[in-house]
């Protein structure tokens, strides 16, 4: 990885830690209220740096994901390094977002009902991953 994506991820990741602890609330994008998977990424996105727009409100038809769902300023990657976000297939029409840890991933949990620090191996099959880069490094 080059030095801005090196820069961009390390800042994504430490804005989700920082998220760590944060109750869930479906929907929520307010960390004083509530994040899901979705809510999660976008505030660590936006804290990090990056200029995003995370809807209000969205659906996922029959677990896929248009391409102009991806923000953008994001790149796909292989989902591989610190700060990448991962789209995981959690069920047969679930997606699920995370953000790549250097170890597991730190994501909303709905079952423990806040945002999770997880290590190891991610568990569920990951369906996309991307990447951003700070203009400029």
């Amino acid at each position: 990885m080059t030095g801005p994506e090196r820069v961009g991820g390390e800042r994504v990741l430490a804005a989700a830690q920082a998220l760590v602890g944060v109750r869930f609330r479906m929907q929520g994008r307010d960390p004083a209220l509530g994040l899901d998977c979705v809510g999660l990424v976008g505030v660590a996105l936006r804290r990090a740096g990056a200029d995003v727009t995370v809807p209000r409100d969205y659906a996922v038809s029959r677990g896929r994901v248009s391409p102009g769902s991806v923000p953008p300023g994001l790149i796909v990657c292989d989902g591989a390094a610190a700060g990448d976000v991962l789209l995981c297939r959690v069920g047969a029409t679930q997606l699920h977002l995370a953000v790549r840890a250097y170890d597991g991933i730190i994501h909303a949990d709905a079952l423990a009902r806040r945002v999770v620090a997880r290590p190891g191996a991610v568990p569920w099959p990951i369906e996309g991953a991307w990447r951003w880069t700070p203009q400029g490094g």
